[in-house]
């Protein structure tokens, strides 16, 4: 009976010891935002998805300023004209509004689109990154910066995996 109880407590010492090993792996965090907008990549991302949200802004205002001047020319002619036709031209510039709305809304959610596909391209792109550096470091765990909550600076790994991102990824398609 001495005999088991020796062995099984045995057991969960070298079971615990095990344990104790494994918890001593190393882990690390990274800064997804600070990769995505200071890496070569992602600096020419948020420049071009910059530069479609500024088309979009200045046909917007373009558009916005046209009928403004549309409204100003329809109520200057409202005591010129029959009711019938004033009606009739405030139905089609209100048409016009909710159409040009339209148009708008669908350009921004397609930007909204292309900028959810290019993160998602770039994570697919840092994954193999992340999975050699890892390796190369015995970095049993990276954990998002943003999911954490206080860490050690020295485990702030974002520096090293942006420089070897730039030497690896030299460019993510934007269509």
């Amino acid at each position: 009976m001495i005999r088991k109880v020796l062995t099984l407590a045995l057991f969960f010492v070298i079971f615990s010891f095990n344990h104790q090993i494994k918890a001593e792996d190393k882990i690390g965090f990274i800064d997804l935002t600070y990769l995505f907008n200071n890496s070569n990549v992602g600096k020419s991302i948020n420049k071009e998805i910059k530069s479609r949200n500024d088309k979009i802004n200045s046909e917007f205002n373009d558009y916005k300023k046209k009928i403004e001047k549309e409204k100003k020319t329809l109520l200057a002619q409202k005591n010129v004209i029959a009711d019938d036709e004033y009606r009739k031209q405030l139905i089609q510039l209100e048409k016009n509004i909710k159409e040009y709305n339209s148009i708008i809304l669908k350009k921004r959610n397609e930007l909204s689109k292309l900028n959810n596909k290019v993160r998602t391209d770039f994570s697919n792109k840092l994954r193999p990154v992340l999975e050699e550096y890892s390796k190369e470091n015995s970095i049993g765990m990276i954990i998002r910066k943003e999911n954490l909550l206080i860490g050690k600076n020295t485990l702030d790994l974002t520096k090293g995996i942006l420089e070897i991102f730039n030497k690896k990824v030299k460019k993510i398609s934007i269509q």
